[in-house]
């Protein structure tokens, strides 16, 4: 069992830069592939990055890809996401999960979801 608090969400300006923050809870976190998602209103769940065990690969989603990125610290069991350069299309809740195993871009790879921190960019 993993739980999952996201936080460092809010309202920012276009061009801005926000520092998203996952705790995890559970001794077993440097053993999981580590995502974040992101939904906005009326729109489907869609993947945005995803970070290996060690931290050492990651991925992105195109729409993301230069201006986010993942990280993780697997001594204080915590991932982030780092975005820059925000855009009106990048307001959604955010939800950092746990990739259990298959393809990393679908959701149903993944557990163990957090609650998801709001963010808003708008001028």
């Amino acid at each position: 069992q993993v739980q999952l608090v996201e936080s460092g969400g809010g309202l920012v300006q276009p061009g801005g830069s926000l520092r998203l923050s996952c705790a995890a809870s559970g001794r077993s976190f440097s053993t999981y592939g580590m995502g974040w998602f992101r939904q906005a209103p009326g729109k489907e769940r869609e993947f945005v990055a995803r970070i290996s065990q060690s931290g050492i690969s990651s991925v992105y989603a195109d729409s993301v890809k230069g201006r986010f990125t993942i990280s993780r610290d697997n001594v204080k069991n915590t991932v982030f996401l780092q975005m820059n350069s925000l855009k009106a299309e990048d307001t959604a809740v955010y939800y950092c999960a746990v990739h259990i195993s298959g393809y990393y871009l679908s959701a149903s790879a993944y557990k163990y979801w957090g609650q998801g921190t709001q963010v808003t960019v708008s001028s």
